[in-house]
């Protein structure tokens, strides 16, 4: 499968400035599952489908977006290796934030720049990084405490073997008046003060060298502004994230303005795909890691900034009618991280007017369906749904079908078809 094909055919950059737009009517809608029901018409189900030209679509959409910030490809979002590599050959795309150490230096193979988004204390891999000039040249570890650096120094000592890069992350959480803690309980150096004092011990520290910096803003890129059905909750989300933006940008830029008088930084990672705009607006940043707007999975309808189409999307087979309004659907249980709600489950979206029953909802090898259409349903039809938002879909198929038009012009291997499971 060539670049050519994935994204580079019927792809066009941006234009500087250009203004957001709604989602094109040719992904919305009946008829973009028909058509994708019909291109796919000899596969079995279950399978799971990258339709080409809304791939290309959102791959334009974020770099619009960013408004020329570097995207840094998340691996996690995505986990599928042709298409992380064939977004890097675009421009505006740069270096991959994977989620494991292994993960990294399997895909620091081919790819030059490779920071791992979380820290790591698997021996074996930090050893084989450690050992390897190539390797140690490629890939940065993120950091947040000296007992990372102790366990790295514990499978080899400076002097023993490479450099190590690393990336120093700040708590890009808001501690909220009344609210309290908003974001993700990440790094533990939230204050300019913590920063400066970690970045300086860092420096200071035999065997490693501080490249760069990451503050992922949880609240921002990954809670939606304008939830489907809540208007309420919009309001807040809202107004929460107008007030965190504020507050991240001053302490981002102080922590980072207090890092670089100690240490030559490389690059300022933020962000994720729902905070494209406002990180690309802080000018202490200098790269954004996104990867689940790519894909456009169903969490992003609840943004009322951008749209993505519906890249991915997967198909499983009716194979029982265990009354006649109801029928039942191999699997169906790909559900996502986060809080346990109804929202991490895949989203039936062909053919409409189907629901989940309630009392069993997305089960691991079935799931009942009601609603009118549940009717019509009988063994050997399929459902198309869509997943929530991240790499959870990668992980239940060996393979994409590529769709273009209205043919499958091939498959691409997920991490799991090329034998691979980091976490």
């Amino acid at each position: 499968m060539t670049t050519e094909l994935l994204l580079r055919s019927g792809f066009e950059l941006p234009d500087a400035g250009m203004a957001a737009s709604a989602l094109p009517a040719r992904f919305d809608g009946a008829d973009y599952w028909r058509a994708l029901d019909a291109a796919t018409a000899e596969l079995d189900p279950p399978f799971a489908v990258l339709a080409l030209d809304a791939l290309r679509h959102n791959a334009s959409d974020m770099l619009r977006r960013a408004a020329g910030t570097p995207i840094r490809v998340a691996s996690k979002s995505l986990r599928v290796r042709g298409v992380i590599e064939q977004l890097l050959a675009l421009p505006g795309y740069h270096g991959v934030l994977a989620y494991t150490l292994a993960e990294a230096l399997w895909l620091a193979e081919t790819v030059d720049d490779v920071v791992v988004g979380y820290p790591s204390v698997d021996r074996a891999a930090i050893r084989r990084l450690a050992t390897s000039p190539e390797l140690a040249a490629r890939v940065t570890l993120m950091v947040d405490s000296p007992d990372q650096l102790n366990v790295i120094d514990a499978v080899l000592k400076p002097g023993e073997r490479e450099s190590i890069r690393v990336c120093l992350e700040l708590d890009a959480s808001w501690n909220a008046p009344v609210l309290g803690h908003l974001g993700v309980w990440r790094s533990p150096v939230h204050s300019v003060e913590d920063t400066r004092a970690l970045a300086g011990y860092i420096v200071a520290r035999p065997g490693f060298e501080l490249v760069g910096m990451m503050a992922y803003e949880a609240q921002i890129a990954g809670v939606g502004n304008r939830p489907i059905g809540k208007p309420v909750d919009g309001a807040v989300n809202r107004w929460m994230q107008r007030q965190s933006v504020a507050e991240l940008h001053e302490r981002r830029g102080a922590a980072v303005a207090a890092v670089r008088a100690i240490a030559p930084l490389q690059f300022v990672n933020g962000g994720g795909t729902g905070s494209l705009e406002s990180t690309a607006s802080d000018p202490s940043v200098t790269e954004i890691a996104a990867g689940s707007g790519i894909f456009g999975g169903h969490l992003f309808d609840n943004y009322e900034h951008f749209a993505p189409a519906p890249a991915a999307a997967f198909a499983l087979p009716i194979v029982r009618k265990a009354t006649g309004d109801t029928a039942t659907m191999l699997g169906g249980g790909w559900v996502a991280s986060g809080p346990p709600n109804v929202d991490r489950l895949p989203q039936l979206v062909w053919p409409e007017g189907l629901s989940y029953v309630s009392r069993e909802m997305a089960g691991e090898v079935q799931s009942p369906l009601t609603g009118e259409a549940a009717r019509r349903l009988r063994p050997g039809d399929r459902v198309w749904l869509r997943h929530t938002k991240s790499g959870e879909l990668a992980e239940h198929v060996n393979e994409f079908a590529l769709v273009d038009g209205d043919q499958v012009v091939g498959m691409m291997p997920s991490y799991r078809g090329e034998g691979k499971a980091f976490l």
